[in-house]
């Protein structure tokens, strides 16, 4: 079995840990009272709902990412497979940093699009490994 996408599959993973992480941070003033102003109010109050909402992004289109990936490297990885994958990671990478940082739906959405065509790309090349196995 062909592991090369399994790099890619890592980094997702690894973006996904670090949104837990900073989302825990951000949320640590309300829920611990770590971190709070002197008012007592959180500083992270206006990140803290992009944040989550970025992470519940990372479970939506990518769950088709992570299919793909695994089933091409049970039916054979290609270079143009590689290349998706880590096109794939780079808008995932650019999609967060809008969500998170920004208000910038429209560049949100275009991020999104590099994701969406990434994933096509990849479950294109997929039914064409299926059957050229079949």
């Amino acid at each position: 079995m062909d592991t090369t996408l399994l790099l890619p599959m890592t980094a997702h993973v690894a973006l996904a840990a670090l949104l837990y992480g900073l989302l825990t941070i951000a949320r640590a003033p309300a829920i611990w009272g770590i971190g709070r102003r002197a008012d007592g109010s959180n500083p992270w109050a206006k990140v803290e709902p992009r944040l989550s909402a970025n992470l519940s992004n990372q479970f939506e289109w990518p769950l088709f990412f992570h299919v793909a990936c695994v089933l091409l490297m049970l039916l054979g990885t290609s270079h143009a497979a590689i290349a998706l994958a880590w096109l794939f990671i780079a808008g995932r990478l650019l999609h967060s940093a809008v969500q998170v940082l920004t208000a910038n739906v429209r560049l949100r959405g275009l991020a999104f699009t590099v994701n969406f065509l990434a994933v096509l790309g990849l479950w294109g090349l997929l039914l064409r490994a299926a059957f050229e196995h079949a």
